[in-house]
């Protein structure tokens, strides 16, 4: 049976959409490229909308990429994305990472982007993903490090909110400080060769940061968070209005800069 014991924070309302859609395989994958070969078969665990997922079958014009989903409705999206880009070795299906349902072996490259953070078990979830990985393939993994996220100004409501978050995805079952854990986890999972490493995303230009502050204002009190943090008694609606003016405030300074460090792994099966 699966084993998926946690809720996905986040949901797919358009302010969290309107994030996911803006990644890349340039932006959200850089460390795993120069290891793609042209006639790969590549594994996307957690794709989303689609993006990076579509520029992962660009990059592997002679092999094949299956995106892999655990909520199948945004899955209309994501074959939307690969339709409008002419690509024909890329699929969808909807699965669980814990009990993926392709035979050992099954692909080169196994990726997921901000997936473990999620997950109920992120090392059964790696030992999943290194199964279905061919011998002397790779598992890359990358996930973001809520407490290593640091900005400036430093109003205390963003510190709520920081608190607030990291809260309400535990009691859903997530860790949302993944990043620092990755090589634990995939040590846990059996791997020996592995490559850690870490990038940032950074939002500094005006348009940056009126976009990332803008989607998470209307994250804190639209999205499936806002729903979770009020009905676990997390926080009031109040409390939350509260907040998601105070990342509207915070847009609006001429110098605002916001930082997000995300661990990397590549590990060899």
């Amino acid at each position: 049976m699966p084993q998926e014991t946690a809720v996905y924070t986040h949901g797919h309302h358009e302010s969290v959409l309107r994030s996911h859609t803006w990644r890349t395989a340039a932006n959200s994958a850089a460390y795993l490229l120069g290891s793609l070969k042209p006639d790969m078969r590549v594994l996307d665990v957690g794709c989303g909308p689609g993006t990076i997922t579509a520029d992962l079958a660009e990059l592997v014009p002679r092999g094949s990429v299956t995106g892999l989903e655990a909520a199948p409705g945004v899955l209309e999206q994501a074959r939307a994305v690969a339709r409008e880009r002419g690509l024909d070795n890329v699929d969808f299906t909807v699965g669980d990472v814990h009990e993926l349902a392709f035979p050992d072996d099954s692909f080169s490259v196994v990726h997921a982007h901000q997936v473990l953070q999620h997950v109920g078990d992120p090392v059964r979830a790696l030992a999943e993903m290194r199964r279905v990985c061919a011998p002397g393939g790779i598992v890359a993994v990358r996930d973001a490090d809520y407490a290593a996220m640091t900005w400036y100004p430093q109003p205390p409501a963003l510190d709520r909110w920081l608190a607030l978050y990291r809260r309400v995805a535990r009691a859903n079952g997530g860790e949302p400080d993944a990043g620092r854990r990755l090589l634990s986890w995939a040590r846990q999972a059996g791997f020996t060769e592995i490559t850690a490493s870490a990038d940032t995303w950074c939002y500094a230009t005006p348009e940056e940061i009126a976009w990332w502050s803008g989607l998470w204002a209307d994250r804190t009190v639209a999205s499936e968070y806002a729903r979770v943090a009020v009905a676990g008694g997390h926080a009031t609606e109040e409390e939350l209005a509260e907040v998601s003016e105070a990342w509207r405030e915070w847009g609006r300074q001429p110098d605002a800069w916001f930082g997000v460090l995300n661990g990397e792994l590549l590990c060899r099966a």
